[in-house]
């Protein structure tokens, strides 16, 4: 794997300001239109365990097979549920969407950093990429060595409108900011993909994913009494790669742990649990 951060990070800065993405201090009108439109869990999903939710069945346009999508929410707060799907010691704290459900093909992905909370857009985009090589460093269960896998490919920065799929995928992997229906949700990602049948035959096809700039106020430096978008991000894109949440109290200092608070920022790094499970899916 080749850690994409450095580079994006130029091409981030440049196109944020070819962009002219909005980095006004406080509630400015984002440039991504989709901000005024709310991201809903649709009626007929189901929820099949805690915060997430099964889509159903479409065609995936770009081979024509039947996937299924599933939006996984992440809510605010530190309680542990009573239910999870890892077992207890934090080296076995770790979840599949579907075990075997993983990228097959490498994608490239969009990021519309417009926010209504003053962050600046380059940075923004350049922590969705970091967050991205974390997962992708760790694939090989070591981090630190650069020697995983490419998992999730190049991002580039568009000031166009992006949108959460939920009702079929439509070819393009999208991350921004923007209301989210769901009571008490910081961030929805939906993920799809063939989770049923032969392990061997599993995949993933397409991740969305948006952050709630509407109901919370975000950071970038961890700032008390805010999100931390890097912690939130590195959690998301855990999803993203195939990893579910997780609900067990023991497991609760795991990235993949599915309740987060303001000022928290211990998911910006992968622990015992989730490194091993990235490795264990790739």
């Amino acid at each position: 794997m080749t850690l994409k951060t450095a580079a994006l990070t130029t091409v981030f800065t440049l196109a944020a300001l070819a962009a002219g993405v909005a980095v006004a201090a406080e509630r400015a009108p984002a440039t991504n239109t989709h901000s005024g439109v709310t991201v809903t869990i649709p009626a007929h999903a189901v929820e099949v365990t805690p915060g997430v939710f099964s889509l159903g069945n479409a065609v995936d346009p770009a081979t024509g097979e039947s996937v299924e999508g599933y939006a996984i929410v992440h809510r605010r707060g530190n309680a542990a549920a009573k239910l999870g799907s890892a077992k207890g010691k934090p080296n076995r704290c770790y979840g599949y969407l579907a075990a075997g459900a993983k990228w097959k093909v490498v994608e490239p992905w969009l990021i519309n950093p417009a926010n209504t909370r003053g962050l600046d857009g380059a940075t923004v985009a350049a922590l969705e990429s970091a967050a991205i090589d974390k997962w992708e460093d760790a694939s090989d269960g070591v981090v630190g060595n650069a020697a995983g896998a490419n998992i999730l490919g190049v991002g580039t920065v568009t000031a166009a409108p992006l949108s959460v799929e939920t009702s079929a995928p439509d070819g393009q992997n999208e991350a921004f900011f923007g209301p989210v229906a769901s009571p008490g949700a910081i961030a929805v990602t939906t993920v799809w993909g063939i989770f049923g049948g032969p392990t061997a035959n599993r995949k993933l096809v397409e991740w969305d994913q948006v952050f709630d700039d509407a109901d919370f106020d975000w950071s970038t430096a961890g700032a008390a009494g805010k999100m931390d978008f890097e912690s939130l991000a590195t959690h998301e894109l855990g999803h993203s790669v195939g990893m579910n949440d997780l609900y067990t109290a023991s497991c609760a200092e795991q990235t993949m742990y599915g309740y987060a608070t303001e000022g928290e920022t211990k998911k910006r790094s992968l622990e015992s649990g989730d490194i091993n499970g990235i490795n264990g899916l790739y």
